[in-house]
């Protein structure tokens, strides 16, 4: 039977579990990640399934910050060019269409950046930067934090996480005032 004891042991599963991943990501590589991004005239971004709805996320929160961000597929996509820079969400990295697209953007001259969980994967010699969530995923890699939570769940909360915490960072460092950020804001609501 469910309770609220079954209601509070799951939320601090979740909540642990993420506090763990995300203190498992190499600061370094979100140095490198958010320099990539503000160098860039703009920044794609793909993936699949529950990643791409957490990329999409991520996309409309940089857009708030002034980032010219696009999500590769949606009609009104521009050409990307070599100023440019597509973001994956793939946990293993071998996820077919954001591996064909990143190849694609690589051929272009665009910078990649791979954010996934296994470092061994296809997309490490295309990328020009890896930023590892480094959570349970199909790889089964000796050093992944384990999940209770269902199939990827783990990385794909992380991930929107994760873009979510970059985000405050670009804040801070911009010294921008929280309540003007509401001009960018859909106002077609």
């Amino acid at each position: 039977m469910i309770t609220s004891e079954t209601y509070t042991e799951a939320k601090n599963t979740v909540l642990g579990e993420c506090q763990a991943a995300l203190g498992a990501i190499d600061t370094e590589a979100v140095n490198e990640y958010l320099d990539m991004i503000l160098k860039a005239d703009k920044v794609f971004f793909v993936g699949v399934g529950r990643v791409l709805l957490e990329l999409e996320c991520i996309a409309k929160r940089f857009a708030h910050l002034g980032i010219q961000t696009v999500v590769v597929g949606q009609i009104t996509e521009p050409a990307i060019t070599p100023s440019d820079v597509l973001v994956v969400g793939s946990g293993s990295g071998e996820t077919l269409f954001p591996a064909g697209i990143a190849r694609k953007a690589k051929a272009i001259g665009a910078k990649v950046i791979h954010i996934g969980s296994n470092p061994e994967s296809g997309l490490k010699t295309v990328a020009d930067l890896f930023v590892r969530i480094p959570v349970e995923s199909r790889a089964k890699a000796s050093d992944e934090i384990h999940s209770e939570q269902p199939m990827t769940s783990l990385f794909e909360q992380s991930l929107l996480l994760f873009g979510d915490t970059t985000a405050m960072m670009l804040v801070k460092d911009r010294g921008i005032v929280l309540d003007d950020l509401w001009q960018y804001h859909a106002n077609l609501e």
